[in-house]
């Protein structure tokens, strides 16, 4: 075995673990400096920027493995809302939609790197349809189990629609905005050649 293969990519996994530390601790700071906070839970900021960058720098692999990680700190931050569900099945749900896969989607913008000659324009694309797919998420959760929450006479399909998409819709907005500023501006940061 050579050694310094070996070295060199328990340093290459070191260099990871520690973006991803940072990037968990980055995202997780901005989902406290809100620009818009919704009075049923839902908020405007930049918190999806960090986890969209391990997905777009490393993979779906570890872009995924930070998301995820970051959705569970969310879970265990905001369990009282999960408390709020009438039922066990409910209870899942709300973790599985609320926090774990609509966090956990984020970290798969790499994917959409690849099929785009201008990786700029895949890093947009990507980070647009993962911000749909945590849209898709929330959506859900808003429709099958949040319903009561709707005002009188209001669909609830409709009102999850219009509730979620006040604030994602923005989120995704500026996700794109500041993923093609952070790729025109500091293109090495943001295409990481992966391993």
């Amino acid at each position: 075995m050579n050694t310094n293969t070996s070295k060199e990519k328990k340093k290459v996994n070191t260099k990871k673990i520690s973006g991803i530390g940072l990037m968990i601790a980055l995202a997780f700071v901005l989902s406290y400096i809100k620009l818009y906070d919704m009075p049923m839970g839902g908020s405007i900021t930049l918190e999806m920027i960090p986890l969209v960058i391990m997905g777009l720098r490393h993979g779906v692999k570890w872009g995924t493995f930070t998301a995820a990680v970051h959705g569970i700190i969310q879970l265990i931050l905001g369990f009282s809302n999960v408390m709020y569900c009438a039922t066990i099945p409910a209870m899942i749900g709300c973790v599985l939609l609320d926090y774990l896969f609509a966090f956990t989607v984020l970290g798969l913008a790499g994917v959409f790197l690849p099929l785009f000659k201008n990786k700029l324009i895949g890093a947009a694309v990507g980070t647009a349809i993962c911000g749909a797919l945590r849209f898709l998420c929330s959506f859900l959760s808003g429709w099958l189990l949040w319903g009561s929450y709707a005002p009188k006479g209001w669909s609830v399909v409709y009102y999850s629609l219009i509730y979620n998409g006040s604030y994602m819709l923005p989120n995704i907005i500026i996700g794109v905005i500041v993923i093609l500023i952070i790729g025109k501006t500091a293109p090495g940061f943001l295409f990481q050649k992966q391993e």
